[in-house]
């Protein structure tokens, strides 16, 4: 047994798993500067809760990646290699983008700076793309686990150095400045894009057509025959029950992280507390989840692993009710983040490693967009409502809220599980 925590432990350490990392960091980092930078951003500004609740759509790209993502699978534009030439030419768009939102102005324009940051949204959902493909790609069947796990744990360093480290510079300099900073922090993507290696592609879309429409044929087709079900009504019902799993099994705690800087900041937390206690304790706990996860995963299995891990989050998001009715505690405010940051990174190792299983290496790019852009959706779309909700409830009504709409995915996962091996 300690032999295979070891063993499972040093395959963090290999090349490609260094190189995942480091790919989850360029990832976490532009997602946080058009969600917790930019809404301390737009309170400091004097900006409603409700307008900031509708900002929240300007991750709609984030949902909509799908829809150009067999461009990702079809053409090569590089010597680098279809994925490494697309992420490459994303990234210098990423960071031109992040440049040019820093130069708005939301009190003079709040919606000139909406468009900005919805160019970052673009520039970095493709740059998702791209690496979501690169990573299913570049490693086994076996290996997705730990790589989901590795993945994660770069995510959350880069939602760090967004996160904690925006919040903290913004009180010590520009807005402009900070997003600026930012920029250069992306170059560290490019560095990794050039010295990693080209996955190996044994099945590529034979024309464009088959890359738009291939990937849904081929997920649907797969799925049908799990079924054994002879009507035409119901055959695609475990297609179905699986992209409402997607859809579903982290919208409780995305919901509850849509307002969450303004929640801080409204109950009395200043913003470098913010920046160090959420964000550090955050992080560390998210660190240990997501290589937890990762482990446990693999002894407990997939299926267990959501299970478990989804029931914890839901448990977790309550602690946000029991911040708000208390209020300013630093204490108090450590150990909800604590939990609730080790309970999303356990949740979201497992969560990418189903979505990595349910994709064909043939149609990588699109099929993995299609997921994770469902896996975003509750964080854009529905979180656009959230000002709404908690002006018509309130702070700890919300956050219960959040924790109740977490279980009807895990209900879905049961009956999936009596359809297909997951």
């Amino acid at each position: 047994m300690i032999y295979n925590m070891i063993n499972n432990i040093s395959s963090y350490l290999e090349r490609k798993m260094l190189i995942t990392l480091s790919m989850g960091f360029v990832s976490g980092v532009p997602l946080l500067l058009t969600i917790t930078l930019l809404q301390a951003w737009l309170t400091d500004e004097g900006i409603s809760k409700s307008t900031i609740g509708l900002f929240a759509l300007v991750g709609l790209p984030y949902s909509l990646k799908f829809i150009w993502a067999p461009i990702f699978d079809y053409f090569t534009i590089s010597k680098l290699g279809r994925r490494r030439g697309w992420l490459l030419a994303t990234q210098i768009l990423l960071i031109i983008s992040i440049i040019t939102l820093g130069m708005g102005n939301p009190a003079l324009d709040a919606w000139n700076v909406a468009l900005l940051a919805t160019l970052v949204a673009i520039s970095s959902a493709s740059q998702d793309i791209v690496i979501d493909a690169y990573r299913r790609e570049s490693l086994t069947d076996e290996e997705q686990t730990i790589g989901a796990s590795a993945y994660v744990l770069g995510y959350r360093i880069g939602a760090l150095a967004a996160g904690a480290g925006g919040l903290i510079l913004a009180d010590y300099m520009s807005y402009q400045m900070v997003y600026a900073i930012m920029s250069v922090i992306m170059l560290y993507g490019v560095f990794i894009t050039i010295v990693a290696d080209e996955p190996k592609h044994n099945d590529e879309p034979s024309n464009f057509t088959e890359s738009v429409i291939g990937p849904f044929t081929e997920f649907f087709g797969r799925h049908v025959s799990t079924n054994n079900i002879a009507t035409d009504r119901l055959k695609y019902l475990t297609p179905i029950l699986i992209l409402l799993f997607i859809l579903l099994y982290k919208i409780g705690d995305t919901m509850a992280h849509s307002l969450s800087t303004n929640f801080y900041l409204e109950t009395g937390f200043t913003k470098t507390e913010i920046g160090s206690v959420v964000k550090f304790f955050g992080l560390f706990a998210t660190l240990v989840g997501a290589f937890i996860g990762g482990l446990l995963s693999l002894k407990i299995g997939l299926y267990r692993s959501l299970i478990i891990f989804g029931i914890f989050q839901a448990i977790a998001t309550l602690g946000f009710t029991v911040l708000a009715a208390v209020g300013d505690n630093i204490y108090l405010l450590m150990i909800v983040v604590s939990l609730e940051n080790l309970a999303a990174g356990m949740g979201y190792t497992a969560y990418l490693a189903f979505i990595a299983n349910m994709t064909n290496k043939g149609f990588t790019a699109t099929q993995f967009a299609l997921m994770t852009a469902l896996m975003s959706l509750p964080r854009t779309l529905f979180s656009s409502y959230s000002g709404f909700l908690v002006e018509m409830l309130d702070w700890e009504l919300y956050f219960i809220f959040c924790s109740l709409i977490a279980f009807p995915a895990l209900i879905i996962l049961m009956k999936l599980n009596r359809r297909m091996s997951i």
